[in-house]
Formats: structure tokens, C-alpha cells, sequence
């Protein structure tokens, strides 16, 4: 009897194939360099380190400040609707909108991408929307990794994690320690659902049929801040500001308060989008709405009062910031005023 002599591949593991990812990263890699500070065209993906050069980035007395984070159960619907062009968008969000809390611009960025089985097109499409996150967040995609892991994953499964690195002048760090009583807390607007409370989204889309104009929204790319975020920074127009993601409006936003002020919101000023008003209609509790969702506010600033006017104007016309409450001196951490209005 003729033995069958064992191989990677006959264990699940292509390596031809990823080297085949990898050669259609460096091309689209070296396209984009062209157009991105702090990359020479000697640096390419594909070497065990990426590098970076910031000699020539011109922030004074510079901080490094570095983020990570994945898109959650969001990938169970976009394998469930077999849509993968968006969903790198929503990876380089989630990383790069939490480093501009701290009003750090976002450099470069490395991904993850663990799968069951390789799909070469499948993640071609992911990758696409990895690179047009980081064409809006005007950074970079300098290196990541590619793992095939059969058995730890099911033929179709894949799992995504980010990694961003950026740079903010110490002067213009942005902390709670800026905020001071009498500071307005500005929200502005998210474009849907982001990337958190997916397990619930789809425990209700398992019960109940989704109308036809939402099946669009569940899967719609987060919103990146970082343009008109970056350009109150540099105008110094932000005491601290708060990315609204799991855990809710409220403790995110506690997370920017000092701890001697307190936090003063008014719910009946949100402006709750479609895509929550339908998921509230399926039993769910205002509290449960709050803590699990973002309710149509995608990020918040806090501001002196003195330059709201002035903020405004940097926004595009469907994120324009609005005032939802206030800090002020208190014993109360927190006082919620009215209710959400559904």
C-alpha cells in the first residue's frame, strides 16, 4: 500500500495562496504610498516588521499613542449577507476614532485577519475596505498578518482585529483634566449602528424579519472622525472628547469627566436614527437601548460654550454637532434630565 505522505495543505493550510494575498497587498500598498507622508518607496508589505519614518512629520514634542480593537460580531452578518467590502472600513474606525479622543493623528495601521479557510476574493474584499478606512483617516496600512486556521475556525468563519498607531503634540493632548465646570457636551451624529451591539442586533433579526429599507443600515461602515476632529485639535477648539462604542453614551462619556465635575444630559435631545427606533420596538428597555447602542450619537466633544459656533461649521451638513448637557459642579456623577424620545 502506497503511504500518503502528509503536507500543510492536506492539513488545511495553503501557503501558496497566501503568498498570493501578499503579492496583491504590495501592489495596492505601493499605489497608495505615493500619497502618504512617512513612507519611502523602499518600503513595502511583506518584510517580518514594517517600518515607519516620522522624521519628517512636523508635531512638536510628539506622544505616541496606539489603539486596538476588532469589529465584533458584525462579521457573523456580513458572512451572513455576504458583504465584505465594508467591513475593513469599520476595523480602521474602530481603532483610529479612539485615538483621536486623545486628538492623536493616526499614522499607520496593521491588521489581523484569522479564517477558517483561505477565500482569496472574500478577503481581497475585506482588504479593500481596510485600505479605503485608511484613505479616509488619511494613514497608512503598513503591515498585518493573514493566519489560516482550520479547526479553530469553520470553513466560512473569519475573525478581525486592527492596530493604529499616531502622534499628537503634548501641548494638544486632549484629557479629562481640560474639562471645566460650565463646558458643553456636543454630539456628533453617528451614521447607524457602528460596530457595537451586534450580538442583540442579531438575536432580534433571528425573531423578527428585517424591513427592506433598514437591510441596508446593518451593515454600514462606521464613521470616521478623524477629518474635522483633527482640525478642532489644531485649532484648539476641544477640551476632551469620548468615542461612543460599547457601554453607551453615558460611560464613555464618564470616562472624560474629572472626577470632582459632573455629567449633565438631557436624552430628549437625541436625535435617535431609524435603524434604534426599530430595534427599541423589539422589547427592548430604554437602559438596555442606552448601555448597548450609540442611539444615533457616534462621538461626543466637550467644549467651552464660547466655541460652538465655531465648531460647527467644520462638520459636513448630516454630522453637524448639538448640544445634549453640560458639566457643572455637583454631588451627583450623574444627572439625567427628560428621557429619550422615541
Amino acid at each position: 500500500m502506497k503511504k500518503i505522505e502528509n503536507s500543510y495543505k492536506k492539513s488545511g493550510v495553503n501557503i501558496s495562496l497566501a503568498n498570493k494575498l501578499v503579492k496583491h497587498i504590495s501592489i495596492l500598498s505601493k499605489k497608495s504610498v505615493k500619497k502618504t507622508r512617512g513612507l519611502s518607496k523602499k518600503e513595502t508589505i511583506g518584510g517580518f516588521g514594517s517600518i515607519f519614518d516620522i522624521s519628517n512629520i512636523k508635531i512638536k514634542d510628539p506622544v505616541i499613542v496606539s489603539c486596538t480593537d476588532g469589529v465584533g460580531t458584525k462579521i457573523e452578518l456580513a458572512n451572513k449577507f455576504k458583504k465584505f467590502d465594508t467591513i475593513g472600513i469599520d476595523l480602521v474606525a474602530m481603532c483610529v476614532n479612539d485615538l483621536i479622543v486623545q486628538g492623536a493623528k493616526p499614522l499607520f495601521f496593521l491588521d489581523y485577519i484569522a479564517v477558517g479557510k483561505l477565500n482569496l476574493n472574500k478577503t481581497k474584499k475585506i482588504l479593500k475596505g481596510i485600505f479605503q478606512g485608511c484613505k479616509i483617516s488619511d494613514c497608512k496600512l503598513i503591515g498585518g498578518e493573514t493566519a489560516e486556521m482550520p479547526g479553530t475556525y469553520s470553513k466560512d468563519k473569519f475573525d478581525l482585529a486592527g492596530f493604529s498607531v499616531g502622534l499628537v503634540s503634548k501641548k494638544k493632548i486632549l484629557d479629562k483634566s481640560n474639562v471645566k465646570n460650565g463646558n458643553i457636551i456636543l454630539a456628533i451624529p453617528s451614521n447607524g449602528i457602528h460596530s457595537n451591539g451586534y450580538s442583540l442586533v442579531r438575536s432580534i433579526i433571528k425573531k423578527n424579519k428585517l424591513p427592506k429599507n433598514l437591510k441596508k443600515e446593518i451593515l454600514k461602515p462606521t464613521k470616521i472622525y478623524t477629518n474635522e476632529i483633527l482640525k478642532l485639535v489644531d485649532k484648539e477648539l476641544i477640551n476632551a472628547a469620548a468615542h461612543i462604542t460599547g457601554g453607551g453614551l453615558i460611560e464613555n462619556l464618564l470616562r472624560s469627566i474629572p472626577t470632582n465635575l459632573s455629567l449633565n444630559l438631557n436624552l430628549s435631545k437625541i436625535k435617535i436614527i431609524r435603524i434604534f427606533k426599530w430595534l427599541k420596538s423589539k422589547n427592548i428597555s430604554d437602559n438596555e437601548m442606552m448601555r448597548t447602542f450609540n442611539c444615533g450619537v457616534g462621538f461626543c466633544i466637550i467644549v467651552s460654550k464660547k466655541n460652538v459656533s465655531r465648531i460647527k461649521k467644520i462638520f459636513p451638513r448630516n454630522f453637524i454637532p448639538y448640544e445634549i448637557g453640560y458639566v457643572s459642579k455637583g454631588k451627583n456623577k450623574i444627572n439625567l434630565i427628560n428621557s429619550l424620545q422615541w
